[in-house]
């Protein structure tokens, strides 16, 4: 790929991207969110036309105009999510669309047979005619892989593969990994865990912001040039945090929320946290480590599968955010438009949405309730909006995560969880929120800050968790705290890992 170029509305979404992958490498494709890497896999999967720039597959020029067609021609993709059909047999997904045929219809015995063939290639050996669904999503990946590489595929683009996967399950897929390679199969493997990069790859190539920023030997990349790579700024060239001389008041009061061995399979490692009223707790980490994950189980969006949770010193099971609610605990998601404003409604109904059957009676709020408590939050934090009756939609994207702050402002919680509260907004209005932040801190709130962005989390928090893959492997606080040793503390290489090369 040469100088591929893709723009959508308002956004240059690649800028004269080259990219290039050789027989029988595994090259990973790394990037924070907004890098890139999806628009890339898309625009040469067919999914997405190119604006510029030109690709050859196998020295000949390469266009394809679907995902399907790209197929046909040798490059098929594997996504997070696997995209087989359920409800049908092993063998039946395998060759669906290709089924082996006699005069008569569909030669079932043969592509029985032919599907056993296919598995047993990669160790697996299955009923092939038991349906897909009912067997684990390790399985199941596995066998989209078998049918990507049956149909012929010479280059295999892997879209999170093991996101969902158990150690042992990763180590399987690794091994058919190095099996491909042996054969001349070509893979481009995107994921945002360092360990797994490392430990697969031949090559690396980063991009941010739509452009790429180099194309590195696996073997001669250290885990911190990678992460200073992905984040764009050395070490060196981080800023110190201000001077933090509350921060052991804040730590030795009680805390608002505890955590204890909290985790979930496939989501989190077991982790302990504990976050403080008045305190600003932040959770460090590259796109993937589990910093969403975290928040979500805290405000009982998902289910642990382990440990406990403590809320003013109380056990107590967050089986809901409802109940966290209850509880006083406020999340503001990651993602904004999808989870959590209401678009078509006004800015008003946005305001009151939490608190509303505490304005009035018998289900029943009165247009002056919800007017004045609306009133009242677009005056304490500035935001912007000529009619309060107007659709959310209308407003800007820093005014709109006023409007969500507003909200949960309004239900006056213990613990406010802002997941990246300055995603996709101005700098002036990333400023206010980073201000608000203080002022509610400083008024006795706890908050739990996680931010994509080190150098805010750095600014704001009293104590950080780092974590990396899945799981907390870092704590600091007060003066300790700097970029430099956030990341450091994300690039460290685990003493499991010393001295692992690709296979």
């Amino acid at each position: 790929m040469w100088g591929i170029e893709k723009r959508f509305p308002g956004v240059r979404a690649l800028a004269a991207v080259d990219f290039d992958v050789r027989r029988g490498e595994v090259h990973a494709l790394m990037g924070q969110n907004g890098a890139g890497k999806s628009t890339l896999i898309k625009v040469l999967t067919g999914a997405h036309r190119r604006d510029g720039g030109r690709m050859t597959f196998e020295g000949r020029d390469f266009h394809a105009s679907s995902p399907a067609d790209a197929q046909r021609q040798g490059i098929s993709t594997i996504y997070q999510e696997v995209n087989l059909v359920p409800t049908l047999s092993v063998a039946e997904n395998l060759f669906l669309g290709r089924m082996p045929r006699r005069w008569f219809g569909v030669d079932w015995r043969a592509m029985r047979r032919r599907a056993r063939e296919v598995l047993a290639a990669y160790g697996l050996h299955l009923d092939v005619d038991r349906t897909l669904g009912s067997y684990p999503v390790a399985i199941q990946q596995l066998v989209g892989i078998a049918r990507a590489i049956d149909t012929d595929a010479r280059l295999l683009v892997m879209d999170e593969p093991t996101s969902s996967l158990d150690q042992h399950e990763t180590e399987v897929l690794f091994g058919i990994i190095g099996r491909l390679k042996g054969r001349g199969l070509s893979v481009i493997f995107i994921t945002h865990f360092l360990d797994q990069v490392f430990r697969v790859s031949d090559r690396i190539t980063v991009l941010r912001n739509g452009a790429r920023v180099g194309t590195f030997d696996a073997a001669a990349l250290s885990r911190l040039d990678l992460v200073s790579h992905m984040l764009g700024r050395r070490p060196e060239e981080a800023a110190p945090a201000a001077a933090r001389g509350e921060a052991a008041a804040a730590a030795a009061r009680p805390p608002v929320l505890a955590a204890r061995a909290l985790g979930r399979r496939g989501a989190i490692e077991p982790f302990d946290l504990g976050v403080a009223p008045g305190e600003v707790l932040g959770l460090a980490g590259l796109l993937g480590s589990g910093r969403t994950e975290a928040a979500r189980l805290l405000f009982g969006a998902d289910a642990p599968d382990s440990g406990e949770t403590l809320v003013r010193g109380r056990r107590v099971r967050l089986t809901s955010p409802r109940k966290a609610i209850a509880l006083g605990i406020a999340f503001c998601p990651e993602d904004r438009k999808t989870d959590g404003v209401f678009p078509e409604m006004s800015v008003r109904s946005n305001i009151a949405l939490v608190v509303q059957r505490t304005l009035g009676r018998l289900g029943i709020v009165s247009h002056e309730a919800h007017q004045r408590l609306a009133e009242e939050f677009v005056r304490r934090l500035g935001i912007v909006a000529a009619d309060l009756g107007a659709p959310l939609k209308t407003l800007s994207g820093g005014n709109q995560q006023k409007v969500i702050l507003a909200r949960w402002l309004a239900a006056h919680p213990a613990l406010l969880i802002l997941d990246e509260p300055t995603r996709g907004i101005d700098v002036g209005a990333k400023a206010e929120i980073e201000r608000l932040v203080e002022r509610l801190a400083g008024e006795g709130m706890a908050i739990l800050f996680i931010s994509a962005e080190l150098d805010e989390v750095v600014r704001r928090s009293h104590r950080i968790l780092v974590l990396r893959d899945r799981r907390v492997v870092g704590e600091l606080a007060g003066e300790a705290i700097d970029e430099k040793t956030v990341m450091s503390t994300i690039a460290e290489v685990p003493p499991a890992l010393t001295g692992l090369r690709p296979p």
